[in-house]
């Protein structure tokens, strides 16, 4: 198995998430207000997935020692410079996330969840406990607990699955649709935000994480399949979370005609 079996097997869940019903719902301001509040905690846990992949694919530990595969390592480093430290639309830096946040404020979303949520995560241990205990919607519980289930393997592959797969691989789809619904100039951060990661995504880190994917596999039959089952479920988890959020935005419209 190699990469393009995987991605022909996965192409018919990756056709519902280009095709979700959920991109037709984002026609207001507090249509995509409902949806960062919710899609800000797929942000936070890439960011959890990618340093997860940095950890296990470089050095991060003194004394520093030479790693085993500097292709990897460099393939990770340069995604997490970018995704990390990247510029915002004024030049000043900030990790992507933080530009979410700064979307949200624009928009109007409410950032204080996500933000008291992140203050109550100390240490990887207790992450998934923090997650079962939190006031989130099951859509979006769920969502964490598979991402750091996925990390808690320590298994490079599979994580690099989750990663490019079912996040990566798929943002520049998924944004570009958004970005449609949005509107020319309706949300200078937000539509700067979504551009800068179809720029990055579609054109470099994209092509860098499947490399990644096929330097940690290599001619591992069962490293292959446990990418395409991880892959799978990724996608499944994401679907799943793009039909909470449309279900919110409808349940919402109903509420307020």
């Amino acid at each position: 198995m190699k990469i393009e079996e995987i991605e022909i097997i996965l192409q018919p869940l990756r056709e519902q998430l280009r095709n979700h019903a959920l991109y037709s719902e984002l026609k207001s301001v507090t249509d995509v207000q409902i949806f960062m509040e919710s899609h800000v905690y797929a942000v936070w846990d890439f960011m959890s997935l990618l340093k997860a992949l940095q950890i296990n694919l470089t050095c991060t530990s003194l004394p520093w020692k030479p790693v085993k595969n500097t292709n990897t390592a460099r393939f990770i480093n340069e995604i997490v410079l970018e995704e990390e430290t990247d510029v915002n639309e004024l030049g000043v830096l900030k990790s992507h996330y933080e530009m979410y946040l700064d979307a949200m404020v624009e928009v109007g979303a409410d950032t204080t969840k996500i933000s008291g949520f992140l203050n109550g995560m100390n240490e990887l241990n207790g992450v998934l406990k923090t997650i079962d205990n939190s006031d989130l919607n099951d859509a979006v519980k769920s969502f964490l607990s598979f991402t750091f289930e996925t990390i808690n393997t320590q298994q490079p592959h599979k994580i690099a699955a989750a990663f490019t797969f079912g996040r990566e691989d798929l943002i520049p789809d998924m944004f570009l649709k958004i970005v449609d619904q949005a509107g020319k100039d309706a949300y200078p951060k937000l539509e700067y935000y979504l551009r800068r990661h179809i720029e990055l995504d579609g054109d470099d880190h994209g092509p860098i994480s499947l490399k990644m994917i096929q330097e940690l596999c290599g001619d591992d039959e069962t490293k292959w399949h446990d990418v395409l089952e991880c892959s799978e479920k990724a996608l499944q988890q994401r679907l799943n979370l793009w039909d909470h959020i449309a279900t919110a935005i409808q349940q919402n419209k109903e509420i307020t005609v």
